[in-house]
């Protein structure tokens, strides 16, 4: 049955609902809608410039009509009468073909016709930081392996719990949260669910991690690299395909648990890997993640190479058990709705055309990848290489769409420029007497 907003409204006690997009960069846009509006916003759309955000529109463009999705509604734990709503994008009548929910309800839209769900789960890994954002929050994480460090994690037991009992509270099922590699960095794991749903959580747990930091005083970020000689925060997306109740890669009998069409699922994520980096790992900064020198602990935790292996985190895709494999490429920094609209697309590509990934490779790419097969392909190196292959990407053109490729690689182009126009005091010092 459809969800009437404004009688949630009256029972839920609620009296003002964000109605929420998230752009091409990722970030989320909002207005602020009373109570006593819903009714025709529900129906028309919150009005919004497109040009006002990162899409890839111009001042003269009309307004684009974010229509929420009440099935999405979230009541702010730590606000109450405060609803979220996530909403598609729509300009003169039509989804803004760009826009990322859409993108990934045309790929998901794709596979049901085909009778096929693709379900995800999302491991989003973060730093809580001083205020400022000059450094992590706790003077006293100081060791060189601070990973599931007790007496840290509980340090900042408040904001966690906190954040925890909001995923029980809203039924995500949230089963456990550690300290991560680096020292102020934190994952909170819950369950997985469809794609779409997944997207949407992941865009609400942004936002609510950040909300709840502040609450506490701190600062937290999902930035891939904030500290040169730190774990960068990875995403980590579990996959698994569905029909109806079966999941279709599972397979009891094979070694690793995996059916053939996990194999050619696995196999088109693989062969797309290069041009679906700059979706997946979308910042200049991501790259000081997958191309790091060894961190503080020892280990980066991020692939720069396209492997994959049984249950073995050094592969950009790890099997750690049957009916489903975890991509480690992508970053904190990853659009919720781009990230698995491309796993989806690439995945489906895979199956389409049988590709064939290979054997699992069971070596330690940190330090045996020199064993790794002579063409083994690495991942591109920055920013500029990756927009690159996803602008020639025949894939994600046909499958995301031209509109989208051509507006996200020139947006992102853009970014790169400015980047590129800094003058760093690292250049100054190696240059100067040059």
């Amino acid at each position: 049955m459809a969800v009437d907003l404004a009688v949630e409204a009256r029972e839920r006690g609620i009296k003002y609902f964000l109605i929420s997009y998230v752009d091409l960069f990722g970030t989320l846009r909002a207005k602020l809608a009373p109570a006593a509006a819903i009714g025709d916003m529900a129906k028309d759309g919150a009005g919004f410039a497109g040009f006002a955000s990162w899409l890839d529109m111009t001042p003269a463009d009309p307004d684009v009509l974010a229509i929420p999705d009440p099935a999405t509604l979230i009541q702010l734990p730590w606000k109450p009468e405060v609803g979220w709503l996530a909403a598609d994008p729509y300009m003169n009548g039509k989804p803004v073909a760009h826009a990322p929910r859409n993108i990934l309800k045309k790929v998901s839209e794709k596979a049901a016709q085909a009778g096929l769900t693709m379900k995800t789960g999302v491991e989003c890994e973060f730093f809580l930081l001083t205020p400022d954002g000059s450094g992590i929050s706790d003077a006293t994480d100081t060791q060189a392996k601070p990973c599931y460090d007790q007496a840290a994690l509980m340090r900042r037991y408040d904001v966690i719990s906190e954040i925890c009992d909001a995923m029980l509270d809203l039924g995500w099922q949230p089963y456990q949260n550690d300290h991560e590699d680096a020292n102020g960095q934190f994952e909170m794991n819950w369950n997985f669910a469809d794609a779409m749903v997944t997207a949407d959580r992941m865009a609400f747990f942004k936002y609510m991690v950040k909300a709840i930091a502040e609450k506490h005083g701190l600062r937290a970020t999902f930035m891939p690299k904030p500290f040169a000689n730190l774990t960068g925060s990875g995403c980590h997306v579990h996959v698994s395909l569905w029909q109806g109740d079966r999941n279709l890669f599972e397979d009891g009998n094979d070694g690793i648990g995996l059916s053939k069409v996990a194999y050619n699922f696995i196999g088109g994520v693989m062969n797309a890997a290069g041009e679906m980096c700059a979706i997946t790992n979308p910042t200049v900064n991501s790259y000081k993640r997958i191309n790091a020198p060894v961190t503080l602990s020892g280990a980066t935790w991020s692939p720069n190479t396209v492997t994959f292996a049984g249950n073995n985190r050094t592969h950009m895709i790890r099997v750690p058990g049957s009916g489903r494999f975890e991509f480690r490429l992508a970053d904190g920094a990853a659009n919720p709705y781009l990230l698995p609209a491309a796993i989806l697309a690439a995945g489906l590509d895979g199956i389409a055309r049988g590709i064939d990934p290979g054997k699992p490779l069971d070596i330690n790419m940190y330090s045996e990848g020199h064993k790794a097969p002579a063409d083994t392909k690495k991942l591109p190196l920055n920013l500029l290489d990756a927009l690159r292959l996803t602008a020639k990407s025949d894939l994600l053109r046909r499958e995301l769409g031209d509109e989208f490729v051509d507006s996200y690689v020139k947006l992102k182009i853009r970014d790169w420029d400015d980047y590129a126009r800094q003058l760093t005091p690292w250049e100054r010092a190696t240059t100067l007497d040059c």
